[in-house]
């Protein structure tokens, strides 16, 4: 059998994640993708925590601690420095959580975009603010509960599309990856390198501590998630050609959503609902994609 992940472990021992964390695996991934040449931009986040204690790093690489807001702003800045020194092999990899990338640092990644800075930006996706206490981002799902959206009123708005946002900056490249799914986040870490211009990955990455599951079911849901359709992998070029990369295999989202205890509070009724307006937003990522539904 042919290898397709590299066997080299950038990321260490020793991090300090919780059990379970679907970041540190994210990580893991797209470091033995970038390989060793790689400069790391990481604003406030759970992975701020997880590097360990200064002076020491779990994450093998230099790594930049920046503000909330600019991640991709740092990124575009240690790239320009290091092309001035003639550098132009080391990647940098802005690296940010949901709340770091769909809220407060949307602006710096948006001006990142439109600029065509030469980085690598990845969205770990945990749907929340989970490093400051679990508080609802505008990537958390609808009907979750959180902190912010307790059980009696849970978030009543659709998890913002930040792809579809990020296509239309036409940027080079653009997709999404599950750390269930490794050999496809690989491939798509490796696409992203080998493009010039600002490239974005959104890779969900489950929390059990927030999303109130098992930390042995973190495959497990992180594989679901995408049989359901509620988080489809695909891929976008030039913000024009729409490209699946994981067939769909249809399964009913109860089998996702009942091995979380955020949505333990959800009726037949509401479950109902999410089912069809997940089947209804496949469906349109279809027509993107150029495929059919029923082949």
């Amino acid at each position: 059998m042919r290898l397709t992940i590299p066997e080299e472990e950038i990321m260490q021992p020793g991090h300090l994640a919780c059990q379970g964390c679907g970041a540190t695996l994210a990580i893991r991934f797209v470091l033995k993708a970038l390989g060793r040449k790689t400069v790391m931009s990481i604003p406030a986040c759970c992975c701020t925590v997880i590097d360990g204690p200064f002076p020491y790093s779990a994450y093998g690489v230099p790594i930049w601690h920046t503000a909330f807001e600019t991640a991709a702003s740092a990124a575009a800045g240690i790239k320009a420095g290091l092309e001035m020194l003639g550098d132009r092999e080391t990647t940098v990899l802005a690296w940010a959580g949901d709340g770091g990338t769909f809220d407060i640092g949307i602006q710096a990644l948006s001006g990142a975009a439109e600029r065509g800075d030469d980085i690598l930006y990845v969205c770990y996706d945990n749907e929340a603010y989970m490093n400051t206490g679990i508080q609802r981002s505008s990537a958390t799902p609808r009907g979750a509960w959180t902190t912010t959206t307790p059980v009696r009123h849970p978030k009543d708005r659709p998890k913002k599309d930040i792809i579809a946002i990020m296509a239309a900056h036409r940027i080079p490249y653009a997709a999404t990856a599950s750390v269930g799914y490794p050999e496809d986040l690989i491939k798509k870490v490796k696409k992203a390198k080998a493009s010039k211009g600002t490239k974005f990955l959104h890779i969900i990455a489950p929390c059990p501590t927030g999303w109130r599951s098992r930390p042995d079911d973190t495959i497990k849901l992180a594989r679901l998630v995408v049989e359901t359709n509620v988080f489809p992998l695909y891929e976008v070029e030039n913000g024009e050609v729409w490209q699946m990369t994981k067939k769909s295999k249809g399964t009913p989202v109860t089998e996702y959503l009942k091995l979380q205890g955020r949505f333990k509070h959800l009726k037949e009724e509401d479950v109902n609902e999410i089912q069809n307006k997940v089947d209804r937003e496949y469906e349109k990522l279809l027509k993107k994609c150029s495929i059919d539904s029923k082949q």
